[in-house]
């Protein structure tokens, strides 16, 4: 999926999640196109509540390949002012991939504590990996990470942020986390959230 679309659905996960009914016709039209498959449409139905099937299909949409953004906007026939509002934020040059970070310096500057570390790791979706080999571990580093943590994917991810932090010492800057962050196509306001 495109970064400015990865972008996109992320910046309105929340709205999203609180106004579209997935199970009626966007499931159904993104198996149909082969976006998803039938263990993946059972994750999705298998949640407890519509806002959780919803967060889950966001959560599996970016790593659907480059015609998942576009069954999606397909999928949303019933919702369009959704799409509507969508399709109008990417034409504006002042989308999501254009932001900037908007925290002071003294902030990026500091090395990120445990807890904002934590919060990232249950933030960060697929994009985790770019960002930690982004961040200089290494493939072994990242197998490790995911070995040691085959049941936790977000305990996988804080392992490898942590091990990041420990060795970059007070170069591990917020600063150099947003870099990585952008690199791996995140949004900026991801890190602005875990900082609050």
């Amino acid at each position: 999926m495109d970064p400015d679309h990865r972008a996109l659905l992320r910046t309105h996960r929340l709205e999203l999640s609180g106004q579209l009914l997935v199970s009626d016709t966007i499931v159904p039209l993104l198996y149909q196109e082969d976006i998803l498959s039938e263990a993946q449409v059972e994750e999705v139905e298998s949640q407890p509540t519509n806002r959780h099937k919803c967060l889950k299909l966001l959560d599996l949409l970016p790593n659907r390949g480059p015609r998942a953004f576009d069954c999606f906007l397909r999928s949303l026939k019933d919702f369009s002012w959704v799409r509507d509002k969508l399709l109008l934020e990417l034409q504006t040059p002042t989308g999501p991939a254009t932001a900037d970070l908007r925290l002071p310096d003294s902030v990026l500057q500091e090395v990120p504590s445990d807890r904002v570390l934590s919060r990232l790791a249950s933030r960060l979706g697929s994009e985790w990996e770019l960002v930690l080999m982004d961040l200089g571990l290494s493939a072994e580093d990242l197998f490790r990470c995911r070995s040691d943590h085959r049941l936790s994917t977000h305990a996988a991810v804080l392992a490898g942020l942590v091990q990041w932090r420990r060795c970059g010492g007070k170069t591990a800057t917020v600063q150099r986390l947003a870099k990585s962050l952008q690199e791996a196509g995140v949004h900026p306001s991801v890190l602005e959230e875990v900082l609050l």
